[in-house]
């Protein structure tokens, strides 16, 4: 009897142990290969691990990018800036539910963290392509909204720990990221200027308008629908908001959804060079050449350059950005960028720009 409670409790308390090795081991250095289980090489036509980091090391924005992570994850756990309202990277071992972003693809060997607004839609729908869920090979062709049903995509928060533990010490793990004050104002367009967003409007925007707007006519405050950018603002900077309930996906940090100081991630895209990133990391997945990722309108993402992640300051989705930043006072802009600081600082963007008040 007593064997057999030993078992039990040792079953128990299995997944927890595996589940902090592959944590631990992740959030050590992001930045610096670490040791990895022996994969299956390219027998099966998908490049082993080894052979797809030798492609990536040998990008010098991708390794740029990797090491800016890692010293970024270093400075943030060493410095003691690991908590605070931005979501920040606590040493601590996730758990499943944490890592309900990271979608699978087990032909591939892939792990893709999406983030919503950063063409999370159209790496949804490659990724469907690839997994085999698709009806063609044609990613452009995928409805939006198919693209977004729940069960899609398997995500990593629905294996086990030892399944989770053997996923990211083997496949391609790999995220997208851009500007965060522009990913925040894209999100804000999209979910409360839009008719048809009236969920959005019904669940956040009501209780936006209630208590950020002064003296809130009965109809704004029924619908939801009518939104300003500084009420958006000024919800997100309250206390309460947190307090209540974790931000929406939208606008929520890349830091909270992808954990990049606790998991490792072998590629490191950014908006600003979408399709070349995509490109990257089509070839590294060995997705052939009937599969595009789609093409996207030039809106927002010129002037991108070298992939040094400043942002394009000519780009329509700067100005747009910055026109909205235009009409909130500092002390607001300060709020922001407190919540946001380990997603400019991990992925090297700046927020110079949008502190000027002039």
């Amino acid at each position: 009897m007593r064997l057999r409670l030993f078992r039990m409790a040792l079953l128990s308390c299995g997944c927890s142990i595996l589940l902090a090795l592959a944590y631990l081991h992740g959030s050590l250095a992001p930045g610096v290969a670490p040791f990895r289980t022996r994969s299956l090489g390219d027998v099966d036509g998908i490049l082993s691990w080894e052979q797809r980091m030798t492609i990536v090391s040998a990008d010098p924005v991708q390794r740029a990018r990797r090491e800016r992570l890692s010293r970024g994850c270093n400075a943030i756990q060493e410095g003691g800036l690991g908590g605070g309202p931005g979501g920040g990277p606590k040493r601590r071992v996730l758990s499943p539910a944490d890592l309900k972003h990271l979608l699978v693809d087990d032909e591939h060997r892939l792990i893709y963290c999406y983030v919503p607004k950063v063409a999370c839609t159209n790496w949804k729908r490659v990724m469907l392509v690839l997994s085999g869920r698709a009806r063609g090979r044609q990613a452009q062709a995928i409805p939006a909204h198919e693209a977004h049903v729940p069960g899609a995509l398997r995500s990593l928060a629905h294996f086990n720990a030892s399944e989770i533990n053997r996923r990211l010490h083997s496949y391609l793990s790999f995220l997208f990221v851009r500007h965060p004050f522009e990913r925040l104002v894209s999100a804000y367009t999209n979910k409360f200027t839009k008719r048809y967003n009236t969920a959005f409007h019904s669940r956040y925007g009501t209780r936006i308008i209630q208590r950020h707007r002064r003296a809130p006519g009965a109809e704004a405050a029924r619908r939801g629908s009518d939104v300003r950018f500084e009420e958006f603002a000024w919800y997100l900077a309250d206390p309460r908001t947190r307090a209540e309930e974790p931000f929406n996906e939208h606008w929520e940090t890349v830091t909270a959804l992808c954990h990049p100081c606790h998991v490792r991630y072998d590629v490191v895209g950014k908006y600003e060079t979408l399709q070349r990133d995509a490109s990257l990391v089509l070839r590294l997945a060995g997705a052939g050449a009937d599969v595009e990722f789609p093409p996207a309108p030039a809106r927002g993402r010129r002037g991108g350059g070298d992939g040094g992640g400043r942002g394009g300051k000519g780009s329509e989705a700067r100005r747009e950005a910055l026109k909205h930043f235009r009409t909130l006072g500092a002390h607001y802009r300060r709020r922001l960028y407190a919540l946001y600081r380990h997603d400019f600082l991990l992925f090297n963007y700046s927020a110079a720009a949008f502190m000027d008040t002039r």
